[in-house]
C-alpha cells in the first residue's frame, strides 16, 4: 500500500509506489522472451526449449521468475527440488502425470501444480499432443540454473557431461532425486 501525503504525492508517487523495485513492466506474446535450447544431458529433458520471459536478467524482477515450455508427449520433467523456491507450474493444454511429494495425480488443461520449497516434483506428458506449461518462482535461483543447461537459441548447444550439470544444480537452485 502507498501512502503519502498531498503535496508530497505529485512528485513521489512514480518513484516510491511504481518504480522502488527496478522492474521494468512488460507485455508480452506468447512467442515473447528469452528464448533458450537445452543442452543434451545425462539426465532426461522435457522439452528441447524454453523461455524466461520474467527475470533479473529480462526485466530486473528481484522477486519472480516466470518462464514457459512445451512438453512432447512421453516426456518428462526428471524428479527434482528447489530447496529455497516455491514454484507454481500452470498446465495450459494437454494431460500430465504429476509426483508431487508423496501425492500423485493426473492433471489436465487449466491444472495448477504449487510447489512449496523443499518438495519433490516430476511431471510426465501423458497425452498425445505437448502439455504447454509456464512455470513461476517465488524468487530468483532457478534462471541460473536454466541457463548454465542451455544456450540462446541462436547457437548449437554441446553435451553436457554428468559433471556440468552438477555444477549447474547448487547456484541454480535444484537438486535432482
Amino acid at each position: 500500500m502507498c501512502v503519502v501525503g498531498f503535496v508530497s504525492l505529485i512528485f513521489l508517487t512514480s518513484s516510491v509506489c511504481f518504480g522502488q523495485s527496478g522492474s521494468k513492466p512488460l507485455l508480452l506474446e506468447k512467442n515473447e522472451g528469452e528464448l533458450r535450447t537445452r543442452r543434451p544431458r545425462p539426465k532426461p529433458s522435457p522439452a528441447s526449449q524454453f523461455m524466461l520471459k520474467v527475470d533479473p536478467k529480462t526485466n530486473g524482477s528481484q522477486h519472480l521468475i516466470v518462464g514457459t515450455e512445451e512438453i512432447a508427449p512421453g516426456a518428462s520433467i526428471p524428479t527434482h527440488k528447489h530447496p529455497t523456491e516455491d514454484e507454481i507450474v500452470l498446465i495450459h493444454s494437454g494431460e500430465a502425470h504429476v509426483l508431487l511429494g508423496e501425492q500423485e495425480r493426473d492433471l489436465h488443461e487449466g491444472g495448477l501444480v504449487f510447489i512449496p520449497a523443499n518438495t519433490w516434483i516430476g511431471l510426465k506428458n501423458i497425452s498425445t499432443a505437448p502439455v504447454s506449461v509456464t512455470f513461476i518462482f517465488s524468487a530468483p535461483g532457478f534462471e541460473e540454473f536454466q541457463r548454465c543447461i542451455s544456450v540462446p537459441a541462436a547457437e548449437t548447444p554441446m553435451p553436457m557431461t554428468e559433471e556440468d550439470l552438477k555444477r549447474c544444480e547448487a547456484p541454480g537452485h535444484m537438486v535432482y532425486k
